[in-house]
C-alpha cells in the first residue's frame, strides 16, 4: 500500500475532500472511495439517476503519426491491438486490449479516433508501462503525449444525458461510442458516450483548471450525486466488467476472459487483415479451437459474499479445485451476492452449479450469465 505522503492527487482532489469524501490510496493516486451518502445509496442513485466519477487517475495519451496522415496512427496502433482499429471512422471511440507475445493481457483500454489523431484512454496502474509499450513499438511512427494537464469524470445513469443537454445541446445526437469536441461551462472538453458502469453516460477529458468549475456546475443538479470507489466497483461487477489485474492480467488471453465479441473479424483468421499482432498465434488458435477455461459469472446463495481469491470446486467437500473467484461482492440492484470468476469450458454453462471456500465452509455458487444487470447504453 501506498504511503500517503506518497501520493498524486487529482486536480478534483480539493473538490472530493470538500464534498466529504473518505479517501484512500489507489493506482499511486489518493481517491474517494465513498461519499457521506455511502457505497450503496451511491451505486443506487447511479443506476436511478446519474452519478459523478472522478477517474482522472486514467492515462490520456494523445498518438499522432509523423507523417500528419492519420491512416498511418491507425496501422501503428493496429499492430499492437487485435481490434480493428483501421476501420474506425472518426468521431467513434472502440474497446481494445494490449497483448503480449504470449497472448496475454497486458492492459485494457480506449481507442477514439478524432480524425487527425487518436485518443487513448488507459488504466491508471498499467498508464506508464502502457506508454513505454508504445513508445517501443510505434514511438518511430508516431508523436505521444501523455496528458498531465487534464482531469477526467465520468457521468453516468439513466439522467446523465438530461443533465449535460443543459450545458450542451447536442449531446443527444451522440450514440454509444462516440465521441466529440464541445465547450462546457467555457471549457474545451473531449467527451466520449460509454463508461464502467453499464449504464448510459459519459465521460470527459477537462483542462484541469477548469474541471472544479465543470464538476460543481454538474453537482448543482438534483439528479448529479458525487460517486467514489466503492460503487465504481460493484456497478461494473453488476455490468460484468472487467476489472484490470483482477478478472484480466497477462496470464489471461482474450479468449479465456470471454472478450471475444471486442476482436472484429478482419481481425481473425480469414479476414483482411488478420494477425499482426502480438500473440496472434496463440489467440486465433483459441478463437478456432476455444480456450480451456473461461471467465464466468456466479450467483451466490445465501447472503455472505464471495471475493477474490476464493477457491471454486466441483464438490461441497473441496476435493476437487476447478478454479477461482476474480472479482465478487454484493451487488445492490439484484440485492445479492455475486461474483466473477475462471472455471473450465466444461462448467462454464450458465446454470452449473459450483462451490466457493470462504472461510473454510464451501458455499453454494452458480454458473451465471453476463451482465447480471442489462446494460442501458443508447445504441
Amino acid at each position: 500500500m501506498d504511503v500517503v505522503s506518497d501520493l498524486k492527487r487529482t486536480p478534483l482532489h480539493d473538490l472530493n475532500v470538500s464534498l466529504g469524501a473518505r479517501m484512500v490510496p489507489f493506482a499511486g493516486y489518493e481517491m474517494p472511495v465513498q461519499f457521506p451518502a455511502g457505497v450503496l445509496k451511491e451505486h443506487l442513485h447511479t443506476r436511478a439517476a446519474a452519478g459523478l466519477f472522478d477517474v482522472s487517475h486514467m492515462g490520456q495519451v494523445i498518438v499522432r503519426a509523423r507523417s500528419g496522415d492519420n491512416a498511418d496512427a491507425a496501422r501503428a496502433l493496429e499492430s499492437l491491438v487485435p481490434v480493428d482499429v483501421v476501420g474506425l471512422g472518426e468521431g467513434r471511440q472502440r474497446y481494445a486490449l494490449f497483448t503480449a507475445g504470449d497472448g496475454g493481457i497486458l492492459d485494457d483500454l480506449m481507442i477514439a479516433n478524432r480524425g487527425d489523431h487518436f485518443f487513448v484512454v488507459v488504466n491508471a496502474a498499467c498508464k506508464d508501462a502502457d506508454f513505454a509499450h508504445l513508445e517501443k513499438h510505434i514511438g518511430d511512427s508516431c508523436e505521444l503525449t501523455m496528458l498531465t494537464d487534464r482531469a477526467l469524470i465520468a457521468l453516468q445513469g439513466p439522467r446523465a444525458e438530461t443533465v449535460l443537454a443543459e450545458l450542451w445541446a447536442d449531446i443527444a445526437g451522440m450514440r454509444f461510442m462516440d465521441v466529440r469536441a464541445c465547450d462546457l461551462h467555457d471549457a474545451d472538453c473531449i467527451v466520449t458516450r460509454s463508461g464502467y458502469t453499464g449504464e448510459d453516460g459519459f465521460e470527459i477529458s477537462i483542462p484541469a483548471d477548469r474541471a472544479e468549475r465543470v464538476c460543481r456546475h454538474l453537482l448543482d443538479h438534483p439528479d448529479v450525486m458525487p460517486i467514489g470507489l466503492g460503487a465504481r466497483d460493484s456497478l461494473r461487477l453488476e455490468a460484468g466488467l472487467c476489472l484490470y489485474g483482477n478478472d484480466i492480467d497477462t496470464t489471461t488471453t482474450p479468449v479465456e476472459a470471454a472478450l471475444e465479441w471486442a476482436m472484429q473479424k478482419v481481425r481473425r483468421t480469414g479476414g483482411d487483415r488478420a494477425g499482426g499482432f502480438p500473440g496472434a498465434e496463440t489467440i486465433l488458435a483459441q478463437l478456432t479451437s476455444g480456450a480451456a477455461r473461461r471467465r464466468v459469472g456466479l450467483k451466490v446463495e445465501g447472503k455472505a459474499p464471495v471475493r477474490p481469491p476464493a477457491k471454486l470446486y466441483a464438490d461441497a467437500e473441496g476435493k476437487t479445485e476447478v478454479g477461482h473467484v476474480t472479482s465478487g461482492g454484493f451487488g445492490p440492484s439484484i440485492e445479492a451476492p455475486i461474483a466473477m470468476g475462471y472455471v473450465p469450458v466444461a462448467l462454464a454453462a450458465p446454470g452449473t452449479p459450483l462451490f466457493a471456500e470462504v472461510r473454510g465452509k464451501y458455499l453454494p455458487v452458480t454458473v451465471a450469465a453476463l451482465p447480471f444487470v442489462a446494460n442501458s447504453f443508447k445504441r
